[in-house]
């Protein structure tokens, strides 16, 4: 009875009835044909062993499944209490980050956020009629392990021998291959308003839409603040695109200001609007909008009330800075008592930095109190350095976040 109830109690059901001649002089079965469950029996034991190995000895739940007696109801009980009581923690993917040259200051402080990442070096070099001369160095020491690859498409000339790495990558038989772009440079400008119209940020997606799969499927894209929404869809099912955003690390900043129950957030047009505005609605918001009278365009106050704020203009890029340049012109004429500025992306093509002065305090429609950027552009970044009022809030963190997902 006792054998027929532990059997039901762990699902187990003898394969064969056991004849008086295979019992023994006290009723139980002789050790030449024991019973299937007696063997099963001793399969659970292993298990219940190996569970202790996985989940580590110095668990007193374990403990307590081990210091258990050997009788069926008792061992039927400790692998009950090690699902209620046991949890194992997810340990962190260790990562081999590759990197272009102009993104090393990054990628040293990605690698810096982690102990898990480890940066891995490749020999940039160019034949004589300037095509690329490209080596991943320890390709053979890459297998089996997670790759990614920091990338910066800041021109058309360095995107080649950039993709050339990314295409290559994946291909040396690694667990799992990620791009980091921090910034996806096409489609800024771009309006498909007539016939002949051509999208290059459609182009652009589709070549990263076919890196090549590694061993652990598709390939992984980083990109942080996409100029526009709908650009997310240009990209195919052969790649899975993370869009993060720099947000976080304003609202941040943003906290450690000795002004900061003084802010109200200002979007230079209804499009940063849409894009941010969820993200930052604790804020007053303030909306601009843009005004065209012939051939100008001017910015005009669409909403809210700036008057005694410190202004905060946020916006995904810049470029030449017109746009917000009018738009602080137009917060200062409204009273606002400071103003200034953050963008993800800080391209100023040509230094027009230049043409944004700092506010120490005497007049807001002057200068600028704090201009933030994120270091997505690398060349930006080496030139307003330690120049007020410009302020590089890093993406590293975040980024070394994402290599873990």
């Amino acid at each position: 009875m006792a054998a027929a109830s532990f059997c039901r109690s762990v699902n187990l059901i003898p394969t064969r009835n056991v004849s008086r001649g295979e019992l023994n002089q006290h009723g139980s079965p002789t050790a030449a044909r024991p019973l299937l469950f007696s063997r099963r029996n001793t399969l659970i034991r292993s298990e219940l062993r190996d569970l202790d190995l996985y989940y580590g000895r110095n668990n007193e739940a374990i403990h307590a499944s081990r210091s258990y007696s050997s009788s069926p109801s008792m061992m039927v009980a400790s692998p009950v209490v090690t699902s209620l009581a046991l949890s194992p923690k997810r340990s962190k993917k260790n990562v081999c980050l590759f990197f272009c040259e102009e993104m090393r200051n990054l990628a040293e402080l990605i690698a810096m956020e982690s102990d898990a990442i480890e940066l891995r070096s490749i020999d940039w070099r160019n034949f004589e009629d300037g095509f690329p001369n490209l080596f991943i160095s320890n390709a053979h020491g890459i297998r089996g392990q997670h790759v990614s690859f920091l990338a910066s498409f800041s021109s058309p000339g360095v995107i080649f021998e950039q993709l050339s790495i990314i295409y290559a990558l994946p291909r040396l038989f690694v667990s799992s291959f990620t791009v980091v772009l921090p910034f996806f440079p096409t489609g800024s400008y771009e309006r498909m308003e007539e016939e002949g119209d051509v999208a290059t940020a459609f182009t652009l997606a589709r070549i990263l839409s076919n890196i090549p799969i590694s061993r652990g499927g598709p390939s992984s894209l980083v990109i942080f603040d996409i100029h526009a929404l709908q650009e997310r869809f240009y990209f195919g099912d052969n790649v899975l695109p993370c869009f993060e955003s720099g947000m976080p690390l304003l609202k941040n900043r943003l906290q450690q200001l000795p002004d900061s129950d003084n802010i109200s957030i200002a979007f230079p047009d209804d499009g940063s609007w849409k894009r941010f505005h969820k993200q930052l609605q604790h804020f007053p918001v303030i909306v601009c909008t843009k005004v065209r009278e012939g051939d100008h365009r001017f910015v005009r106050l669409k909403e809210g009330d700036p008057k005694g704020r410190h202004v905060v203009i946020v916006d995904d890029f810049v470029q030449s800075g017109g746009t917000l340049i009018e738009c602080q012109k137009v917060l200062a004429a409204h009273g606002a008592a400071k103003i200034s500025a953050y963008v993800t992306h800080g391209i100023f093509p040509n230094k027009t930095w230049q043409r944004f002065k700092y506010d120490d305090g005497v007049s807001p429609d002057k200068g600028m109190r704090y201009f933030w950027i994120t270091d997505s552009c690398p060349h930006t970044v080496n030139e307003v350095k330690g120049i007020p009022p410009f302020e590089v809030l890093s993406l590293a963190g975040s980024i070394a976040d994402a290599l873990q997902i």
